[in-house]
């Protein structure tokens, strides 16, 4: 439940909210809004009252706002001021400078890292720092401006609404405040436009209904189902960002409906989508993998990009691996090894995956076969893999859904608990067990078993 709030004065009907006319905010007093200090970074706060009391307008501003009057824990917390970015770093010995899109400063407060940005205005004038692509899409955009100008180049009314350090008032330029009581994600201004300038605002639509509960209003609706390809114009290694944002806070089952419900899911992943469409059980097995991504997430347990990358490709990846066997003679981990090797350098040109997860997500789906395979030395080393803890979980997750048989994945789920002995026993290896020989030859190492995407 969303709590309630109001605002002193009427700067913005409901007739006209989300357009860009209104040059006076409604202002909420403290004592009307739930927006308590308590609620925000100390750091965050220090950088406030630092700006303030160098006499700058500071102001926090987007998403930690807004969860903090829906009632959720904000986390990031972005600061917006009239200060520019070198006044704010000759504030801070601890800031630096960056981007080159958006020109920001960032002040580190140990891992915590507060976001500042200066207010910003439309490009109007022959000379400003500002360039668009053909498309439309916004490539640079340095043009410094007022508050009043700054709010319409934010994205949702949501997310524009400016929490002031001088008085702990809020200002609603926007609507917004009205659009959360309404439980609506609208856009600032016309949303055609506002998509073919930053495309990733389809994405953001769709993160934040799922995880706000929000509807989005239906101007916005029609205006992504006429501007789906624009996302192919967005650089791959942004849209690897925005994957993990959609799939890696908690709400990854439901960001994947409304992807594929706005006919956005396949613009990111267009061979997991064909598969969906072509392969009855690995929906089921997705959904599966989404769900108990949001489980771990709520448990606080970790998670990796590289596990659910591979759910998305091993459909995909198992058809192209048939495809290869019947024309070269090589064995089923080779096959998937080449096919997914082949499918992640296609993908590569939608979502830039790093290297780091997509090696390992390649060896976790070429390992599957071997689960077959119980009995034998090789079988029982299998153990000691250092991707065998990422296959079984895929593996289990393969029998949850019905497409592994269940006495296998009972057999190396026992395996793991058992003695050296119970498991030669187990993998039928006659006589004493012994452990791996080690390589007594100089000046060679064995590799070590970690990596940053294995599980």
């Amino acid at each position: 439940m969303i709590p309630a709030f109001t605002a002193q004065s009427t700067g913005v009907s409901l007739e006209n909210r989300a357009s860009p006319t209104a040059t006076e905010p409604e202002i909420i007093p403290r004592s009307a809004h739930n927006v308590s200090r308590e609620e925000i970074s100390k750091s965050a706060l220090k950088v406030l009252y630092r700006l303030h009391k160098s006499g700058y307008q500071a102001f926090l501003v987007g998403g930690c706002i807004r969860d903090a009057m829906i009632g959720l824990h904000p986390k990031d917390f972005d600061v917006a001021t009239d200060a520019t970015p070198d006044e704010v770093k000759a504030l801070f010995s601890n800031c630096r400078l960056i981007g080159r899109r958006f020109r920001l400063a960032h002040v580190r407060f140990g891992r915590e890292i507060i976001e500042v940005a200066t207010f910003r205005a439309s490009a109007n004038h022959d000379g400003d720092d500002a360039e668009q692509d053909v498309e439309g899409r916004i490539i640079r955009d340095n043009v410094y401006g007022s508050i009043e100008e700054d709010v319409w180049r934010r994205d949702f009314t949501c997310n524009a609404l400016y929490y002031n350090i001088a008085d702990f008032s809020i200002w609603d330029y926007a609507g917004g405040a009205a659009d959360i009581r309404d439980r609506v994600l609208r856009l600032i201004g016309d949303p055609g436009q506002r998509l073919r300038e930053d495309p990733v605002r389809m994405l953001r639509a769709v993160r934040f209904a799922a995880k706000l509960g929000f509807d989005i209003a239906d101007d916005v609706v029609n205006a992504i189902a006429g501007n789906t390809q624009l996302l192919t114009n967005v650089p791959a290694a942004r849209l690897f960002d925005e994957f993990l944002k959609l799939f890696q806070a908690g709400h990854a089952e439901k960001t994947f409906e409304l992807l594929r419900h706005y006919d956005l899911f396949a613009e990111l992943f267009p061979a997991t989508e064909a598969a969906i469409r072509d392969d009855d059980g690995f929906l089921p097995f997705i959904m599966a993998a989404l769900r108990n991504t949001d489980r771990r997430v709520a448990a606080g347990k970790s998670v990796t990009p590289m596990f659910l990358l591979g759910v998305f490709m091993w459909s995909p990846t198992r058809r192209l691996a048939d495809e290869i066997r019947r024309e070269e003679k090589m064995s089923e981990g080779q096959a998937l090894s080449l096919a997914s090797y082949q499918l992640v350098a296609d993908q590569q040109r939608r979502v830039a995956i790093p290297r780091r997860f997509t090696v390992p997500m390649r060896e976790m789906l070429a390992l599957q076969p071997r689960f077959a395979t119980t009995r034998g030395k090789r079988a029982m080393n299998f153990l000691e893999h250092r991707r065998f803890r990422a296959a079984y979980d895929f593996m289990v997750l393969l029998t949850e859904v019905g497409q592994f048989d269940e006495q296998l994945m009972a057999f190396w789920t026992d395996a793991q608990c058992q003695s050296r002995e119970d498991r030669a026993a187990s993998f039928q290896i006659h006589g004493k067990p012994r452990g791996r020989r080690r390589n007594r030859r100089r000046g060679r190492r064995r590799s070590g078993s970690g990596s940053p995407g294995s599980s």
